[in-house]
């Protein structure tokens, strides 16, 4: 019965915003608030309820997400000058065969995968809510697929001189393989500048952020199926790079998310000069 009446004394005094009402009025509408009052002034047992308060609570200047995950696909800009990868070891060609070429380290662009997994990530205010600074940390994990027959070598002996060789090459295998791949995984920092045109809900207006990453390489691995050899999974750092830096962006459209990362340094530390990339939908609305 109460909520009956505030309903209809709402709408008959909607007029009023400020305690213009008198003692014998049943309604006071002060802001966003509404006092209504049960029986005559002069009444002892008069009853005063109020009800609703529409005050905007104060927004807290950190706002955290955790377990956000992109799903995406990996693959890299070759730069790689193969007459001196070749003269330098980083290549071994079998006597008698084409040299390793640029095509021979193209990626199967479907299959070769990104996924990251973001522990947590935290927004910062520095200007009312609209510019943010937004960082957190996550694991980056990457696998390269490869369309040739290539295999990556920790050193050892070369295979067609005998020859001892110190430092990690790729050479092409003599077996086909169903399953090819290099898989790269990083613990991840990303550090970035967040422009927000709709504050008060994450899931609407437009969204961009820019900024950097930093990565530490914590494993990596060169993993071939094939029907001579079975399933290897063979264990190494084959010259990667133990941290990458990388250029990264996200731009939001109402719900969706979209990510993309560029390293403008190669992933080896040998003349193989690759440059990664990744591109991908975030699965998060914050």
């Amino acid at each position: 019965m109460i909520l009956s009446v505030l309903i209809a004394s709402a709408n008959a005094f909607a007029q009023y915003d400020s305690v213009k009402a008198s003692r014998n009025e049943d309604t006071i509408r002060i802001g966003g608030m509404i006092i209504l009052k049960k029986g005559n002034a002069d009444e002892k047992k008069r009853v005063t309820v109020t009800v609703g308060n529409r005050r905007q609570m104060k927004k807290s200047n950190i706002s955290t997400s955790s377990f956000i995950i992109d799903l995406g696909f990996s693959n890299w800009i070759d730069k790689t000058n193969y007459a001196q990868a070749t003269a330098n070891g980083s290549l071994v060609n079998k006597p008698g065969t084409p040299d390793l070429v640029a095509n021979d380290f193209k990626l199967k662009t479907v299959k070769s995968a990104n996924v990251n997994i973001w522990l947590f990530m935290q927004r910062l205010n520095l200007i009312k809510h609209n510019v943010n600074l937004k960082y957190g940390l996550g694991l980056e994990l990457n696998n390269y697929r490869f369309k040739s027959n290539i295999s990556l070598n920790e050193g050892g002996i070369n295979p067609y001189n005998g020859a001892s060789i110190t430092h990690s090459f790729a050479m092409r295998d003599s077996i086909s393989f169903s399953k090819n791949k290099l898989a790269a995984d990083y613990i991840t920092v990303p550090l970035m500048l967040n422009f927000r045109t709709n504050t008060n809900y994450s899931d609407k207006g437009i969204s961009i952020s820019a900024g950097i990453s930093g990565g530490f390489l914590y494993s990596s691995r060169n993993k071939q199926i094939s029907s001579e050899r079975g399933k290897k999974k063979n264990r190494g750092d084959y010259d990667l790079q133990q941290w990458k830096f990388s250029y990264i962006g996200e731009l939001g459209l109402g719900p969706v998310r979209l990510y993309g990362s560029y390293s403008p340094k190669s992933i080896f530390k040998n003349d193989l000069d690759f440059r990664p990339y990744n591109i991908g939908i975030r699965l998060s609305n914050w």
